[in-house]
């Protein structure tokens, strides 16, 4: 989903709207961040990162236990993230 979508669902008055935005936006970033661990791993990056492997996997990690908490809350709430 774009980020112009995204934004608007962040300024909605309606809960579920600002909380798919919430996952959206999540998807986004954590899709962006395998995509650089991806390039990484073959050789392809285009930067030196100064952080170690080790924090893009628990960043990545992260991410994935956020979305699944998200997730959980979607499916008790009734709220359609698809």
């Amino acid at each position: 989903m774009d980020l112009q979508t995204i934004t608007s669902l962040m300024l909605s008055s309606d809960y579920k709207d600002r909380m798919k935005a919430e996952y959206y936006h999540l998807q986004n970033r954590k899709d962006n961040l395998e995509a650089v661990i991806k390039l990484w791993d073959s050789g392809k990056l285009p930067f030196t990162p100064d952080c170690p492997r080790s924090i893009y996997d628990l960043q990545l990690r992260s991410m994935k236990d956020y979305m699944a908490i998200l997730e959980a809350r979607a499916k008790i709430e009734k709220i359609a993230l698809s």
